[in-house]
């Protein structure tokens, strides 16, 4: 405890109950860290707030004028920003042949082109030489932008395309004192994924493809965010596959979870 004593913490995509950005924010905040949460859906985030002692502020992460308004609030709020969380993601699935241009548009704005604006505007509040202190950029990719998932492929392109980008801001930013890094979940319980944890069998066809034995959890990811966050972390520029060594072996065909729901279905 206390390894985050006196860190300031924004994290973008925290406004849904109990999802992967409200588990990071109660961790950081058990370890020391002031933190503030943001998210479009102001109520939940105020629900948050009141129940957790932390701050809140909704934002629009496809709108840059509301990114901009999100950081210079950051600061405000808690004298400076030393680390800066993006926790937001869109699971679309659909077949590679049906997406559709407004599909990919909405795809590129929320996983993409919100992504790069709210790193800048991080660089700016963070960097030593716009008076800030320095910090950690955090990204929450996806094992799936380096291994494969059918009908998923506007999500996957888009999180490769957030790593590169976290590589740039690491190159380019380091001399500010400023590390980013990414972090890659597997399989993870949250409400993004509750639709499918209801589909008896399905989760279960991931699991032979975990060489620790079971799929993800929030608190997984909190505790390397943890660590990316903390004065320890002595990386830039990477990209940690925080999935129980999922990209060892690769998720399941389609046929393969067919044949475990089916399974489950004649277990019932």
């Amino acid at each position: 405890m206390g390894r985050l004593e006196g860190k300031r913490a924004l994290i973008l995509g925290a406004s849904s109950e109990g999802n992967m950005g409200q588990v990071m924010a109660r961790r950081f905040m058990d370890e020391g860290a002031t933190v503030m949460v943001s998210g479009r859906k102001q109520a939940v985030l105020d629900d948050f707030a009141k129940d957790t002692g932390c701050l809140a502020h909704a934002c629009d992460l496809t709108d840059e004028a509301s990114v901009n308004a999100l950081l210079d609030a950051a600061a405000e709020q808690m004298g400076g920003v030393d680390i800066a969380v993006n926790a937001t993601g869109w699971g679309l699935l659909t077949p590679f042949l049906d997406n559709t241009r407004e599909q990919l548009e909405q795809m590129s704005a929320l996983q993409l082109i919100g992504p790069f604006q709210f790193y800048q505007a991080c660089v700016r509040k963070m960097a030593k030489s716009h008076g800030g202190d320095g910090g950690s950029i955090i990204q929450i990719s996806s094992a799936t932008a380096k291994i494969m998932l059918w009908d998923h492929s506007a999500y996957m392109g888009t999180k490769a395309a957030t790593d590169h980008i976290i590589r740039c801001v690491a190159n380019e930013f380091g001399c500010e004192g400023i590390r980013a890094n990414s972090i890659s979940p597997g399989l993870t319980e949250t409400p993004m994924t509750s639709d499918a944890g209801q589909v008896p069998g399905l989760f279960e066809s991931f699991v032979k493809g975990y060489p620790l034995g079971r799929y993800g959890t929030s608190d997984d990811i909190a505790a390397a965010a943890v660590f990316l966050a903390s004065d320890e972390c002595f990386m830039t520029g990477e990209n940690l596959q925080v999935n129980g060594g999922l990209c060892l072996r690769g998720n399941p065909t389609p046929d393969e979870m067919q044949a475990s729901i089916a399974a489950a279905a004649e277990g019932n």
